[in-house]
């Protein structure tokens, strides 16, 4: 079957998923054949993706960029000041539709008897949240970094064994936006990304 979706988004979610893992030559004219398109539009999806810090420019073409360990928690901490900024704003800022989302996603999320789609649903929340922030900008440095983190996530963040810490920080998080309290979402969701920033440290040192 044929992918009508770009060759950015097509290898950005190679990169993002693991598929391509850190370190991969990406050579142009393979990787169009191999996705079925001239090389421009390839060239131009690893431009787009060395702008995202996904990929490196090399003599052969680009190779998916590899993160020391400083550099992926410094990435945990730019997000930690982001996510903390969002869950300030949704609760201050946040439309009676954004609300409604919220709630929507929340509910669905700890009602779900799927881990696996309950985890999908509690990252929806989380990308509904940033939209209640009403800010253009902080969603798209969240979309960068979170890509550009995407391939060193932790399995043990995202797996079942998480999944009811995850609900009991959402919860609080979520009451503190319903209530329109910007000062204790914001303090919360530092906790909870402080949480899931110290997963990957203890992953990392194992390793």
């Amino acid at each position: 079957m044929s992918d009508d979706r770009s060759p950015y988004t097509q290898l950005r979610e190679r990169i993002t998923g693991g598929r391509c893992a850190p370190g991969s030559l990406l050579v142009p004219a393979a990787v169009g054949v191999e996705l079925g398109v001239s090389r421009t539009p390839i060239r131009e999806a690893l431009q787009r993706l060395e702008f995202d810090g996904l990929v490196t420019k090399v003599t052969r073409g680009y190779v998916v960029r590899v993160r020391t360990e400083d550099e992926v928690l410094a990435i945990c901490d730019a997000r930690i000041a982001l996510e903390s900024a969002v869950a300030f704003s949704a609760a201050t800022r946040r439309s009676a539709i954004d609300l409604a989302r919220l709630i929507g996603l929340f509910d669905r999320a700890v009602t779900a008897t799927d881990p696996v789609i309950a985890l999908q649903l509690h990252s929806e929340w989380h990308t509904a949240l940033r939209i209640a922030a009403h800010n253009p900008t902080i969603i798209e440095l969240m979309d960068r970094l979170d890509a550009q983190l995407a391939v060193y996530d932790a399995e043990e963040s995202k797996g079942q064994s998480n999944l009811a810490q995850i609900e009991t920080e959402h919860r609080e998080i979520h009451t503190a936006v319903v209530d329109g309290d910007g000062e204790r979402a914001r303090t919360l969701m530092i906790a909870h990304q402080e949480r899931t920033r110290d997963i990957r440290i203890a992953a990392m040192a194992a390793r």
